[in-house]
């Protein structure tokens, strides 16, 4: 073990095979447990040199009845919609929120979870932001106990419990109805590829291809950090490509407009030229002109499953092993990929 490292209630219940649960139970003397079992825990934890990590302790018994939530962005209506799921079932299981925005920032995301954590929030929910590249901080929560969940932004690398979207399939619906309406080349527009949902969304992008019998070409691959700039600037190259795409998939809504608005702006027919479609239900997607062809996820859903999940675990009422609850989507088809008469 490496000098220094501080021992974890999860790593005595690793070595002998019984739960996080049973282990803070017999530290705490309770006189649920049988004794042998309790003494077993307790020499454990004496031979390990384990310390009681006595903030992990203040928010488990002493509770503050408040839950941290950190979101990339608050006007994004996606978010709101997970805010408004986990802030509905928090409330009606008697607990409030603190809500802290990272604005897409790795390092505001670090200072709020150091905030959330020293206003001593009984457990997190937390959605990566596009800069998050490194995970320590998230090592740092769990290594010292402190209960968090991960949605919809997550990351593997943390073997906590996960609230997605099938985001594969969700993109794989999209660009399989841009291949049925006879697009023959399409483009995937993507964010920052170390995001979980740009990987899983190229996923499906490649099954589609695939069961169309495309093959695959990392220059149909446009990469962008989702900013507007950056977007119009992706767009204008792919425009400029000798094979340009007639069909565009966005990894989420926004960019998808961004897209839109340049195609018009260039003089392109949508969907007759290029057609196009998205990912998120953004409401604005369904008042552009043309509507924006999409894929609907339940962010309301997400909210409260995450927030329900969360509030198990700190009543004890779940097992310790993180669980990954995955939601469906459903293509939202609309005039932006409207079927082509030569199709």
């Amino acid at each position: 073990m490496k000098k220094g490292h501080q021992v974890t209630m999860k790593e005595i219940a690793k070595k002998l095979g019984v739960s996080v649960s049973t282990v803070s139970r017999a530290l705490k003397d309770s006189p649920e447990l049988h004794p042998e079992t309790k003494k077993r825990i307790v020499e454990m934890a004496k031979s390990m040199n384990y310390q009681y990590n006595l903030l992990a302790q203040s928010l488990r018994i002493s509770k503050s009845k408040v839950l941290g939530v950190i979101v990339p962005e608050l006007t994004s209506h996606f978010f709101s919609s997970n805010i408004s799921g986990i802030q509905d079932t928090a409330y009606k299981r008697g607990y409030n929120i603190m809500i802290c925005q990272s604005n897409e920032s790795f390092e505001q995301e670090k200072a709020n979870v150091r905030t959330l954590v020293s206003s001593q929030v009984d457990g997190l929910l937390i959605s990566l932001s596009r800069e998050t590249k490194n995970y320590e901080h998230l090592m740092e929560l769990y290594n010292r106990e402190i209960p968090f969940i991960m949605f919809d932004r997550v990351t593997e690398d943390i073997p906590v419990s996960k609230v997605t979207v099938d985001d594969a399939h969700g993109a794989y619906l999209a660009v399989k109805h841009l291949l049925e309406q006879g697009c023959k080349k399409v483009a995937y527009f993507s964010g920052p590829e170390d995001l979980y949902i740009s990987k899983k969304r190229k996923e499906g992008y490649l099954k589609a291809l695939s069961e169309f019998g495309i093959p695959a070409s990392e220059s149909k691959v446009y990469m962008t950090d989702l900013t507007s700039e950056k977007n119009r600037e992706v767009t204008l190259a792919m425009l400029a490509s000798e094979d340009r795409p007639d069909g565009i998939f966005a990894m989420i809504d926004p960019l998808a407009i961004d897209i839109m608005m340049v195609l018009k702006e260039q003089g392109l027919k949508i969907p007759e030229e290029i057609a196009l479609a998205g990912f998120t239900n953004n409401p604005t997607s369904a008042v552009i002109e043309p509507s924006l062809t999409t894929v609907s996820q339940p962010g309301y859903e997400m909210g409260q499953i995450a927030a329900n999940h969360l509030l198990d675990q700190l009543d004890d009422l779940v097992p310790d092993e993180p669980q990954s609850f995955v939601l469906l989507t459903t293509l939202v088809p609309r005039n932006s990929s409207k079927k082509k008469p030569n199709a």
